[in-house]
């Protein structure tokens, strides 16, 4: 599943092409993704001029001219791809995950403009596409999520009170979305890594010391991995036909057996199952 990095790389693939575009048409080939496409979905973005591309969390936002907007969530195996009106491009995929030039199957929505178009191609049908009426909306939608790790309200005095009495482990939380928004199982054992965490601590166990790790390696890794273009797992590539790179920078994650990276540690990182999630830490560093 696209994580944080990877959506903000869509974002920002986006943001180059189809800023200040005209949707000429829209053409829905299947309305069963998770949620299903109403009948008037087409007609209704039909003319719309997107005035910028945003992102929330693991959300894609097309802001339109008119105060409207339209949701995009990539689910679990969704990819949004770029095709130039009559120039083949072999790399069309937007971000570093799946497949990196267009499938033949399983391409559900396209939006046209005048010179390209946006496929929506997604084998699993977990996400999701929504128009959004108005600001407020938009607001309301986001309500029950947490502050995303770069939001200035998520800090140590949040943290603190949020794990007043928890005895929810510290891993779980970092996969909540109510707590904190856009990570996902790859950053969540990154993040611990660093931290020297184990993910299994119950989270009201945690020092102060040990939240403002917390926060500082959520922030930073995140950023390193939008930097790098995203994480990679398999061999993907973006509409450049460049690799996401930040797989190169793992300490844990995947890692099982191999030595910890720590410099003086001895240790060997492990892996376990957390809610049904993999998880993978050092079994002596991390504490």
């Amino acid at each position: 599943m696209p994580e944080l990095p990877e959506v903000e790389i869509v974002k920002q693939s986006l943001a180059k092409k189809i800023q200040q575009k005209k949707i000429k048409k829209v053409i829905i080939k299947n309305r069963n993704l998770r949620f299903k496409i109403p009948l008037k979905f087409e007609k209704i973005l039909q003319n719309k001029i997107i005035k910028k591309v945003t992102r929330f969390s693991k959300y894609l936002i097309l802001n339109f001219s008119d105060g409207s907007f339209c949701l995009i969530h990539l689910g679990m195996s969704g990819t949004i791809h770029l095709i130039k009106k009559n120039n083949f491009n072999e790399f069309t995929n937007t971000s570093f995950y799946n497949f990196p030039n267009l499938p033949k199957k399983h391409n559900h929505i396209e939006i046209q403009f005048q010179d390209l178009k946006v496929v929506y191609n997604d084998p699993r049908r977990f996400g999701f596409f929504k128009f959004v009426k108005n600001k407020q909306e938009l607001t309301d939608r986001f309500r029950h999520l947490g502050p995303e790790p770069f939001f200035k309200n998520f800090d140590l005095k949040y943290l603190l009170q949020y794990f007043i009495n928890k005895k929810k482990d510290i891993k779980s939380f970092l996969l909540d979305q109510k707590f904190v928004s856009g990570i996902g199982n790859i950053y969540a054992s990154e993040i611990l890594f660093l931290s020297k965490i184990i993910p299994t601590r119950h989270a009201m166990k945690l020092s102060t010391d040990e939240c403002k790790k917390i926060i500082f390696f959520s922030k930073s890794v995140l950023t390193k991995a939008i930097k790098k273009g995203g994480s990679s797992i398999r061999n993907f590539r973006n509409t450049s036909g460049q690799n996401g790179n930040f797989q190169k920078e793992f300490k844990v994650y995947q890692r099982e057996n191999l030595n910890c990276p720590s410099v003086k540690c001895r240790g060997k990182i492990k892996k376990i199952y957390i809610s049904n999630r993999s998880t993978f830490f050092c079994n002596t560093c991390q504490k």
